[in-house]
């Protein structure tokens, strides 16, 4: 039986994403965000949401650009912290022992302690109420080179991402590898027989 807990921002899984931009002095600065994901494919675009009240809001909005970063598991505790204070009152990257570099292709750094980095210029914005989505066109995917496979493509269990969990508050892991997608479905259907 399923039981009912109403209209929730409740989704499994959502990536801990940190988002960097520099201020308007240029000063770097990140945050942590979880209300976000791909929302195209063409343009290659990511949306993330972020409250008015974040000074993250106001750097994208300056900049129209932004990095996302996504943090492996060793670093929850700074991703954590990134998440609670804000880039007005602190340099977090100096506070966090993080080391911020100048994106290639945006006006925005990312994390080099990042595993995973992506460079995204700013397409459009829209106000969804207590948040405003921000979606970034994707300009360049970086993956450290220890995170790929000996064919050069993505480790998911080297990158070992950080996920969190909404409603009950809570950074989770990757598991394990179960199938490979676009094949596995062929076999879930029955059998039909044409005539």
């Amino acid at each position: 039986m399923l039981r009912s807990f109403g209209a929730k921002p409740f989704l499994l899984p959502t990536p801990v994403m940190l988002v960097g931009t520099y201020d308007r002095d240029g000063k770097p600065n990140i945050m942590t965000a979880a209300w976000g994901g791909i929302c195209a494919s063409q343009p290659p675009a990511i949306a993330v949401s972020i409250r008015k009240s974040r000074w993250t809001y106001a750097a994208i909005t300056e900049r129209k650009a932004f990095t996302v970063n996504i943090p492996s598991r060793k670093l929850a505790a700074q991703a954590d912290f990134a998440g609670m204070h804000s880039g007005s009152e602190m340099d977090k990257f100096l506070t966090l022992d993080l080391t911020p570099e100048p994106a290639e292709h945006i006006d925005a750094p990312y994390v080099a302690q990042c595993p995973l980095v992506i460079e995204l210029a700013l397409l459009r914005s829209m106000d969804l109420g207590s948040h405003t989505q921000f979606i970034g066109e994707i300009m360049d995917v970086k993956i450290d080179d220890g995170c790929l496979t000996p064919d050069g493509l993505p480790d998911v269990a080297a990158i070992d991402p950080l996920l969190f969990a909404p409603l009950v508050q809570q950074y989770w892991s990757i598991g394990s590898f179960i199938a490979k997608a676009f094949s596995v479905g062929h076999s879930a259907a029955r059998t039909a027989v044409i005539s």
